[in-house]
């Protein structure tokens, strides 16, 4: 918009993208230092690697971290379980 000659306030910019995230368009990640990351991401349930060096993220499928929500849940009674994970290293090119 900038590049536009439009002028647009950040408040308007996050409440968009809050938007997104409740749409499950975009889904947003806090990262150590407090920084939220918005992403694009697939239609399906998935977890993320994240590069902490340069930010590149990967979508995985997360097979183990399903079974394991599930049976910890249940051991505590826990039922309409959701879950997030995030794996954090530093990628190839870092």
């Amino acid at each position: 918009m900038q590049r536009e000659g439009e002028s647009i306030g950040l408040t308007t910019v996050y409440r968009s993208l809050q938007s997104l995230v409740n749409d499950k368009i975009v889904d947003v990640l806090r990262r150590d230092d407090g920084e939220a990351i918005y992403r694009l991401c697939g239609e399906t349930h998935h977890h993320h690697l994240v590069c902490k060096g340069c930010g590149d993220t990967v979508e995985i499928e997360g097979g183990a971290i399903e079974k394991w929500a599930k049976t910890v849940a249940s051991e505590y009674g826990f039922r309409d379980v959701g879950h997030t994970a995030e794996i954090f290293g530093l990628c190839p090119k870092c």
